[in-house]
């Protein structure tokens, strides 16, 4: 998403965090590591556990979980509106699983599954938390 923001120009803060404490303090599965270097991606970040505050509106614009567990999990921790509260899924088109899968007990394939999803989905976020059209014309047909 960093790098997504950073090519479109749009200033966003971007952090990742998990609905429990399986991994806090640890850095992303070496597996993951090495398909997103394979894409240019830098994951330098290290897991922590969502807190209800996080989940105030008004903390983050949008919080995305990034399967139905996790987002009936994000649901039942927050108070107030939560409508900022959404399923990564809805951005990506019927192509795909409406659930990002966990790539974490498969073999190296489902890695490059779930960065093929975040490259689809990313520029979609973005365009809506940016509510302009941020890609001028990429995508028209010629």
């Amino acid at each position: 998403m960093k790098r997504f923001a950073q090519e479109y120009g749009i200033d966003v803060i971007v952090e990742s965090a998990g609905t429990h404490d399986y991994h806090i303090g640890k850095k992303p599965d070496p597996r993951m590591q090495t398909a997103a270097e394979a894409r240019g991606y830098e994951m330098t970040s290290r897991a922590r556990q969502v807190k209800a505050a996080d989940l105030k509106p008004g903390r983050f614009d949008l919080v995305l979980a990034m399967d139905a567990e996790n987002h009936a999990d994000l649901h039942r921790m927050a108070k107030g509106s939560k409508l900022h509260i959404r399923m990564f899924g809805d951005y990506l088109d019927d192509h795909w699983p409406k659930d990002v899968p966990d790539p974490y007990y498969g073999g190296e394939e489902g890695f490059a599954e779930v960065l093929d999803m975040l490259e689809e989905g990313c520029p979609l976020i973005l365009q809506t938390l940016a509510g302009e059209d941020i890609f001028d014309g990429a995508f028209d047909d010629e």
